[in-house]
């Protein structure tokens, strides 16, 4: 809970910089965190080398530039993440880089959703669900696309916080609880 706190604040220091200077630079800089949080995914092991207080701040930096000569982010994402090496905090880049992320969507009218099916969605059928999703809400939106055949039939929506679950498991498992209620 603390370290989302943190991850928030960080994010929302570095969005409103970036504010200032352009929609350009929001999208840079999001691109670089992206770019980060990539590579410390893909590398668990640099995560705890900077979450282990066993290492100093001159470490850690050391390893940000070898990974900053690979990746190339730009000079304020990279000055921003030295900050995070100096105050602690760069086991939380990768919340931070969830989080902006959420800022700039916020930002941009983008919602972002998953839709789940039993058989893969027709690309029409994809356009069509997107198509009516936006008209309903007004902003645009972005969907994963996943299929699940556990589900059997129909459809899961994850849009936001909201969840609409048609699937007809999900069916199946309402009938089964009012037959046992004996409804």
């Amino acid at each position: 809970m603390i370290g989302n706190i943190v991850a928030r604040r960080y994010a929302r220091a570095l969005f409103a910089l970036a504010q200032k200077q352009g929609e350009k630079e929001l999208k840079a800089y999001g691109e670089d965190l992206a770019k980060i949080a990539g590579v410390l995914e893909g590398a668990p092991e640099l995560v705890r080398v900077f979450k282990n207080p066993t290492f100093n701040v001159d470490e850690k930096k050391k390893i940000l530039k070898q990974l900053f000569s690979k990746i190339k982010p730009g000079t304020v994402v990279s000055n921003f993440c030295f900050l995070l090496a100096d105050k602690g905090r760069l086991d939380s880049l990768s919340e931070i880089q969830v989080y902006y992320s959420k800022l700039l969507d916020e930002f941009e009218g983008i919602v972002r959703g998953e839709i789940i099916t039993a058989i893969k969605l027709a690309d029409n059928t994809r356009q069509e669900i997107v198509e009516k999703l936006e008209k309903q809400s007004g902003l645009k939106v972005v969907l994963d696309y996943n299929v699940d055949q556990d589900i059997l039939g129909g459809l899961m929506l994850k849009v936001g916080d909201k969840v609409l679950d048609a699937s007809i498991r999900a069916q199946l498992q309402i009938l089964k609880e009012n037959i046992k209620r004996g409804e």
